[in-house]
């Protein structure tokens, strides 16, 4: 059994929900039922602070991401420098010019290579499993000892 409730609303609203009851093809009663429902419900701020704290997660999840992708990126960029620095001997004077051009073209190929890997979608973080990194990563100085 349901009970009849006389209600006043100002015009403007009164309006807006007539209009919608049209467009939704369901009686004014039956939208000021499912607000009044709404409205009294005590799960409703419950449901709104849930769906914030599963965005929030997500975002956790993402900055958490973001920082492990970051220090993998520079991890492997510091290693490489090192060794690099470690391993590659000085030029001498007559042979620096044609090391230059040499380097040019090889740094034209990184270019290329790198922007056709970044165009396939691949990337160093996709080969590196996120359960490896970091609790196994090795110490730097382990990998390559610092040169005398």
């Amino acid at each position: 059994m349901r009970t009849r409730l006389n209600v006043y609303f100002p015009p403007e609203l009164a309006k807006q929900v007539s209009e919608l009851a049209i467009r939704k093809r369901i009686s004014r009663s039956a939208i000021i039922e499912a607000a009044v429902t709404s409205y009294m419900s005590p799960d409703g701020s419950d449901r709104l602070e849930a769906a914030f704290a599963r965005r929030m997660d997500r975002l956790s999840r993402q900055v958490q991401r973001l920082e492990r992708n970051t220090g993998l990126t520079t991890e492997a960029l510091t290693l490489f420098v090192r060794f690099w620095l470690s391993v590659t001997p000085p030029l001498p004077e007559e042979d620096q010019a044609a090391a230059q051009v040499k380097g040019r073209k090889r740094y034209e190929g990184f270019v290329e290579t790198l922007g056709r890997r970044y165009a396939s979608g691949k990337s160093l973080m996709d080969e590196i499993p996120e359960d490896v990194w970091p609790r196994s990563s090795p110490d730097p100085e382990q990998v390559y000892p610092k040169s005398e």
